[in-house]
C-alpha cells in the first residue's frame, strides 16, 4: 500500500518521530533502530524525522544543523540502508526539488505555514505535504493552507497541531483543534513535544517534556487524531537543539503503549 494510503487509512495512529536536527551519526542511528523496534511491536507505521537545518532559532549562536547537502545526504543514506520513510522540513522555495529527492513527506514549519510561494513549490513535488499550524493561526485558518497545495493538484496532505501562542513564553492546546482540522477531511497529527515547548525563554527554549505521555494519551482518546509527532534523543539534555522539551528515547516505549491502550480499550 503506498505511504499515504497507509496514514489515511490507519485504525490507529502513525508515528513521526526522530531527533530534532541531524547530528552525529551514530546517535541518529541509535535513535531510528529504536524507534523502529518499537513501532515495529505494535504494527505502527513510522516516519523519521530529523531536520538538515533549522531556521528559526532563538539566539545566533544556537545549533542549525549540517546543512542541506551534508544532512540530505545522511537522511538519504539511511533511508535505503533501513527501508524508512523520511520527513524534513522545507524553508525556502529553492530547497523543494532537492528535498524532494529524498523525503517521503515535506514539511512546512509553523512560522511558514502561510507563505503561498513555500506550499505551492513544495506541492508541485509530488510529495506528502505536512503542514504545521502556525502558532498564530486559528484551526479553520488551515483550510486556506490546504486550498494553495489541493490547487497544486496535491491531495495528499497533513495536518499537525503545535500549539496556540498563550501569552509570553507559553503555548496551549486546545483540544477542539484536532475535530475541526479533522473536519477539513486530511489527517490530523499531534506534535506532542512541540507544544510542550516554552518558547524564547532566555537564549533558549525551553519545555515540559514531563507532560508528553498524559497529552498524547489526551490526544488520541479525542478520536480525530491520526498520527503523532514527537522528537525524541537518547540524551535530551545533551541534545544540539530543543533539549529541553525533547522526549527520552527511553521514554518512547510507555508514549506508545499509553496511547495504544486508550486505542484497544474495551
Amino acid at each position: 500500500m503506498e505511504l499515504y494510503q497507509k496514514l489515511y487509512k490507519t485504525d490507529r495512529f502513525f508515528v513521526i518521530a526522530g531527533p530534532c536536527v541531524i547530528e552525529e551519526e551514530s546517535i541518529m542511528r541509535q535513535v531510528l533502530e529504536t524507534l523502529l523496534e518499537e513501532t515495529a511491536k505494535r504494527n505502527l507505521t513510522f516516519i523519521f524525522k530529523a531536520s538538515y537545518k533549522k531556521a528559526n532559532r532563538t539566539s545566533v549562536e544556537s545549533y542549525t544543523g549540517p546543512g542541506m547537502n551534508e544532512g540530505l545526504a545522511l537522511l538519504d543514506s539511511l533511508k535505503t540502508e533501513y527501508n524508512v520513510p523520511i520527513l524534513t522540513d522545507v524553508h525556502e522555495t529553492s530547497e523543494v526539488k532537492a528535498v524532494a529527492e529524498v523525503a517521503d513527506v515535506i514539511q512546512i514549519p509553523a512560522f511558514l505555514s502561510r507563505q503561498t510561494e513555500l506550499l505551492q513549490a513544495a506541492a508541485r513535488s509530488g510529495k506528502i505535504i505536512n503542514i504545521k499550524k502556525g502558532q498564530f493561526m486559528a484551526p479553520e485558518d488551515m483550510r486556506a493552507a490546504v486550498a494553495k497545495i489541493t490547487a497544486e493538484n496535491n491531495f495528499e496532505i497533513l495536518l499537525t497541531e503545535r500549539g496556540t501562542v498563550f501569552g509570553y513564553h507559553n503555548l496551549i492546546v486546545d483540544f477542539r483543534s484536532f475535530a475541526q482540522m479533522k473536519n477539513i477531511d486530511f489527517p490530523v497529527i499531534y506534535d506532542v513535544t512541540h507544544s510542550l515547548q516554552r518558547p524564547s525563554v532566555g537564549r533558549v527554549s525551553g519545555g515540559t517534556p514531563e507532560f508528553a505521555p498524559m497529552m498524547a494519551r489526551a490526544a488520541i482518546a479525542t478520536g480525530c487524531v491520526s498520527g503523532l509527532f514527537f522528537e525524541t534523543h537518547p540524551s535530551p539534555m545533551e541534545a544540539l537543539s530543543d533539549a529541553a522539551s525533547m522526549l527520552s528515547l527511553s521514554q518512547v516505549p510507555e508514549l506508545l503503549d499509553n496511547c495504544l491502550s486508550v486505542i484497544n480499550k474495551p
